[in-house]
C-alpha cells in the first residue's frame, strides 16, 4: 500500500484557535541577561575528557602500528618476488648456455 505523503493537518480543516497575543510586547527591546549561569566545575570536564579521549587514542595507535606492520610485510613480499624473478632469469640463461 502506498504511503499518503499529502496528509492533512492535525486539525482535519477545522477552526483554528486566532492569535490574541500583544504583538508591541514581543517587539520591544528586551534587556541582556547577564547572570552567570551555573559554574561548572573544571575537574569534572578534565576528567570527562580524559575517558572520553584515551580509548580514541588507543584505537588511533593500534591503527598506526597495524600499518605500519602491514607496509614491512608487502616491502618483504615485493622484495622476495624480486630475488626470485632474479634466481629464475639466472637458471635460464644458464640452462640456455649449456645448449649453445
Amino acid at each position: 500500500m502506498a504511503k499518503n505523503r499529502n496528509k492533512k493537518k492535525k486539525y482535519n480543516g477545522g477552526a483554528v484557535a486566532m492569535d490574541v497575543s500583544d504583538e508591541g510586547a514581543r517587539d520591544a527591546p528586551q534587556p541582556m541577561d547577564t547572570s552567570e549561569g551555573k559554574a561548572t566545575s573544571t575537574p569534572l570536564l578534565a576528567m570527562n575528557r580524559k575517558i572520553k579521549k584515551a580509548p580514541a587514542k588507543r584505537s588511533k595507535n593500534a591503527r598506526k602500528l597495524k600499518a605500519v606492520a602491514r607496509a614491512v610485510s608487502k616491502n618483504e613480499k615485493s622484495e622476495e618476488k624480486i630475488s626470485k624473478r632474479k634466481h629464475k632469469l639466472l637458471r635460464v640463461q644458464a640452462a640456455k648456455s649449456l645448449y649453445d
